[in-house]
């Protein structure tokens, strides 16, 4: 069960401050099966287990609740191998603004049956690291090349950006 976006910290802390940027800490998974394809989502777009943190929960414990949200897996281990904060400021499609502070976790270990449709996905599949599945404008999003560039030339390292 998700909590609903209105509920959510950023629901309650985005009534207060409107549209105005704000720094949110937040996580994206990626989840590769035994043929080492990457898991992805369909929402409005195709997308990687992503999401933010929530008062009082650690940066472990989002990514756990949001692959279990968004996948119905359970994250047994995982290795955090970047850490995005030096994008600039983007805005949704609310008008809403972020600057980007993305813990980027490569899920080593997971359990449970992959859901197919969630509260927030209506379709999941993997996908070999080299097909992009692009939203309905045709966009590939180049955070995405950014993640999966990472992805392959992660050495042990904690990539900082």
């Amino acid at each position: 069960m998700s909590i609903r976006w209105e509920d959510s910290y950023i629901g309650k802390l985005r009534r207060l401050v409107e549209h105005h940027p704000l720094i949110v800490p937040s996580i994206r998974a990626i989840i590769q099966d035994e043929q080492g394809r990457v898991l992805f989502l369909k929402g409005e777009g195709w997308k990687m287990p992503a999401g933010s943190i929530e008062l009082g929960e650690s940066i472990y414990d989002t990514l756990k609740r949001e692959v279990k949200e968004e996948t119905g897996l359970d994250v047994i281990s995982a290795t955090l191998i970047a850490i995005y904060t030096s994008k600039p400021i983007i805005t949704n499609r609310f008008g809403d603004q972020y600057q980007m502070f993305e813990f980027l976790f490569r899920v080593d270990e997971w359990s449970g049956t992959l859901l197919t449709e969630t509260d927030e996905t209506t379709e999941a599949k993997f996908l070999h690291i080299d097909e992009r599945p692009v939203d309905r404008n045709g966009y590939w999003g180049e955070h995405f090349t950014e993640i999966f560039e990472d992805l392959k030339s992660y050495n042990g390292c904690l990539i900082l950006k």
